[in-house]
């Protein structure tokens, strides 16, 4: 049984455009020549400068918590080896629906803004999410900024996603969401998922049990 299909058979997939973008992007494409062999570990990897490829166990738990859908905007905080970044876009282009709107000479407007704080990842992640098309396309952009003050530039945001270990939610955060936006974050060990209710009021909901590396914030 190969790793996605025991992901789904444990019910950490559930939803087909997020089965669909983790059979389309191989995870071995992200990670380091000498890691390669190690794509189908269901574990964090090291992709050095401290920081990891997250499990993938956590990575399909949290996209399923962030409901990423054809047409949104999202910010994805701590991109490191640009994996998250690329199932998400291949989501947010529409996958195999994209296709069809070819046809139509239709298409999708959705974007993915990654930001990580360590230049060598953002360029390690650039190339790796290279592969498959969504930087030429418009679909992708990596950029190298403090990911705690958000990317006030692209806001507002439809979902919110961070793979490091915050204290808490930057305003900043909060701030560039969307109305009925969603924020997905590692808050010491447990994983939360914020609801935009209003401009002030957000519905919020604990899942812990999990353990991350910590968000860099180097003000």
């Amino acid at each position: 049984m190969t790793l996605i299909d025991s992901l789904i058979e444990q019910g950490w997939l559930k939803t087909p455009r997020i089965i669909e973008a983790f059979r389309k992007i191989k995870r071995v494409d992200f990670l380091p020549k000498d890691m390669k062999d190690l794509a189908e570990v269901n574990g964090a990897l090291s992709i050095g400068y401290g920081q990891t490829i997250s499990q993938p166990l956590v990575v399909a738990f949290m996209l399923e918590l962030l409901q990423p859908k054809p047409g949104d905007k999202i910010l994805d905080i701590g991109s490191g080896s640009g994996w998250t970044s690329a199932l998400l876009a291949h989501i947010v282009s529409g996958g195999e629906l994209n296709e069809k709107l070819k046809m139509k000479n239709e298409k999708l407007s959705g974007k993915i803004i990654a930001i990580d704080i360590v230049p060598e990842l953002v360029e390690f992640g650039r190339k790796n999410i290279a592969k498959y098309n969504f930087l030429e396309k418009g679909i992708a952009e990596f950029i190298c900024i403090n990911g705690s003050k958000g990317y006030k530039k692209e806001a507002p945001f439809d979902k919110i996603l961070c793979s490091a270990e915050a204290r808490e939610v930057p305003q900043a955060w909060k701030d560039q969401l969307k109305i009925g936006g969603r924020i997905v974050t590692p808050i010491g060990s447990s994983i939360w998922l914020f609801i935009k209710k209003s401009s002030q009021q957000f519905q919020e909901k604990e899942y812990p049990g999990f353990v991350f590396v910590p968000l860099i914030n180097k003000d």
